[in-house]
């Protein structure tokens, strides 16, 4: 059982929606007193229940402007081969994130690349010719949206 309240979910909700807000306005949007808020707040990430804060890239902007799935299975299945691999894809400047999963699949692999002609070189580069991957299947992604709303732990809803 957490030992968190309805008010600290309130502040994770809050800050998954916006790390960067100022602790004043997320006193005020809370009901708190500054102090106690971020009392609170660092409470949380003593406990480990916030541990980072990331910043939104626009890839777009980057020139990344198409993002995919990839869908990888694996020839064996051993701890310490999963392992190198899962090590070697998140070298790959593409990968946004990797997922191991169970299933039919071993690995999701979040990538955003420029366009379809660099998508079908990096997957045929970077994952068709291992000799430890058995099956590779790509999904363009058309559309993300994210959801920011955190279950609490008695299963209510909580929206930002």
């Amino acid at each position: 059982m957490s030992d968190i309240d309805q008010i600290d979910f309130e502040i994770i909700a809050a800050l998954r929606n916006n790390a960067r807000i100022a602790n004043k306005e997320l006193a005020e949007q809370i009901g708190l007193a500054p102090s106690s808020c971020l009392e609170r707040v660092r409470y949380l990430r003593a406990r480990g229940y916030i541990r980072d804060a990331h910043v939104e890239v626009d890839l777009i902007a980057l020139g990344l402007g198409l993002q995919a799935m990839v869908a990888i299975r694996m020839n064996q299945h051993s701890r310490v081969g999963l392992q190198a691999f899962q090590d070697y894809v998140i070298g790959l400047d593409e990968v946004l994130t990797i997922y191991h999963l169970s299933g039919a699949n071993d690995f999701m692999v979040h990538i955003a690349v420029k366009d379809a002609e660099t998508l079908r070189d990096f997957v045929l580069d970077s994952f068709a010719e291992r000799p430890e991957v058995a099956h590779i299947e790509t999904a363009v992604i058309y559309e993300q949206v994210k959801n920011w709303k955190l279950v609490d732990k008695r299963g209510d809803l909580e929206q930002p």
